[in-house]
């Protein structure tokens, strides 16, 4: 859908380009027309010396072929009987009887007979004049034709002359529409940071439109509209604002957990009655039926594991169990494994050897969510490094609202426009209590538009640690 400033250049451009095709084909059947009877009389004055002057020549056909280029015209004579007594720019014996053309037949009643045609003999336009005339005491018709590729060559120059002055006009509308778009778009601004003023609850916001009555009203109307959002507001912080944060963890949980083992379910459910109500179905047709029952039953498996793994870390029932492995190593067997999953999408990935010391299945587990969620949301290449004793995970997606920077890692939260996480909320917030065990934190970037960046630092080991020795916490990887 095409914004309101968009629509008004566009219009306005639609309109000079109507103009300037009408104003074309006016100039040119104008210019036709003239050109055509400013031919006529001249063609007619030429018929008029050439007849003055037949009555001294012995042969027609020499006479035509002679006279034909110095006046620069074609000229045919046609007996009486049709036939083509004389030409001068094709083979008469290979031309058609000329008794039915127009302009023979219109000179056989009146002085003169004329008409435009194409001649399929010369491939072009003409423009025909005729006379009936007596050469040696025998009656012909004496034509003249010249052609109408003049008519077009005037015709374009008059259309570049036109064009010239379309596009300086253009150039103006453009101005003018530009201008009239920058402050159709300021009043629009005007009214849209007031309603994000609005919308983050700040009733008392100040919306001044400057260009257009209509802006001006609606702002009007929209001012009464928020003393009556406000007021009701403040009637219902005084009695609801504990119920409605209960309600609302409630309904998040209870949503999040509908609308995630919804469709699994409902799969399995599909899969397993069409394998009931038909005990015939093809062997194929089965297996696949049934490896597709085992996939959603293992993704509800993963998700009820994620829930109780995010109950266990909340309530410091889990504790990592540290070992000494390459930082790298571990960000690119993560890598390798999102890209099977991810087969259309490119994963770049930058890091140098970096021993650290941590819980190789929880960091697997970080680093893991922070690519599949980048992988999920964006649609360019994602970008994976190490520097300066920090992981980062970029991302080239529609980004992060800043108010939502400091949300989105809470558990059961999950951003409207985007979605941060499809496993009820616990992916960002599994992967920020992860953390917290090794005394870091997942640390966020993000500009609308442009894309989002996630990292967490570990810190490093000295060189000549000893190698990797302790056992690893039981952390199922979701």
């Amino acid at each position: 859908m095409l914004k309101i400033h968009h629509s008004f250049v566009l219009q306005f451009l639609g309109i000079f380009a109507l103009m300037g095709i009408i104003a074309s084909f006016v100039g040119y059947f104008t210019l036709k027309e003239s050109v055509i009877t400013d031919y006529e009389v001249r063609l007619k004055q030429e018929i008029g010396l050439i007849e003055s002057t037949l009555q001294y020549v012995p042969s027609l056909d020499a006479y035509i072929a002679d006279t034909a280029p110095r006046i620069g015209k074609r000229i045919t004579v046609i007996a009486a009987d049709g036939t083509v007594a004389a030409e001068s720019d094709a083979n008469r014996e290979e031309m058609e009887n000329h008794a039915n053309r127009e302009e023979v037949m219109a000179a056989a009643k009146g002085e003169f007979g004329q008409a435009v045609r194409f001649s399929h003999t010369i491939g072009i336009d003409f423009l025909y004049v005729a006379k009936r005339i007596v050469w040696q005491g025998r009656s012909y018709t004496l034509r003249i034709a010249v052609s109408l590729q003049k008519v077009l060559d005037d015709f374009y120059k008059l259309l570049y002359r036109l064009a010239g002055v379309l596009a300086l006009l253009l150039l103006v509308v453009v101005y003018l529409a530009v201008r009239m778009s920058r402050k159709i778009r300021y009043d629009i601004a005007q009214l849209s940071a007031y309603l994000e003023e609005i919308s983050d609850k700040n009733y008392k916001a100040v919306v001044k439109p400057r260009y257009f009555t209509e802006f001006l009203q609606i702002s009007l109307l929209l001012k009464n509209l928020v003393k009556k959002l406000a007021k009701r507001e403040r009637q219902k912080r005084k009695y609801t604002a504990r119920l409605r944060l209960i309600n609302k963890q409630r309904n998040d949980i209870l949503s999040a957990i509908s609308h995630e083992f919804k469709n699994p379910i409902a799969s399995i459910v599909g899969y397993a009655e069409t394998l009931h109500d038909d005990p015939e179905i093809d062997g194929r047709i089965r297996q696949r039926f049934l490896q597709k029952i085992t996939a959603n039953a293992q993704k509800i498996s993963t998700m009820l594991d994620r829930l109780s793994l995010s109950v266990k870390l909340e309530n410091n029932d889990l504790a990592p169990a540290k070992s000494r492995f390459d930082l790298c190593d571990l960000a690119t067997e993560c890598a390798n494994n999102i890209t099977k999953k991810y087969t259309d999408r490119t994963l770049d990935v930058s890091c140098p050897p970096s021993s650290v010391e941590a819980d190789r299945t929880m960091i697997d587990l970080v680093v893991t969510n922070l690519l599949d969620n980048a992988m999920k949301y964006s649609e360019g290449a994602v970008t994976l490094e190490i520097a300066d004793g920090m992981l980062w995970v970029h991302d080239r997606g529609i980004g992060i609202a800043a108010k939502e920077l400091d949300r989105i890692s809470s558990k059961f939260y999950r951003v409207d426009k985007n979605t941060w996480d499809n496993s009820m909320g616990l992916g960002l917030s599994i992967v920020s209590y992860i953390l917290a065990l090794h005394n870091t934190k997942l640390q966020i970037s993000s500009v609308e538009g442009e894309g989002s960046s996630f990292g967490f630092s570990l810190a490093p080991l000295m060189p000549g640690a000893a190698s990797d020795t302790a056992p690893t916490a039981d952390v199922p990887l979701l």
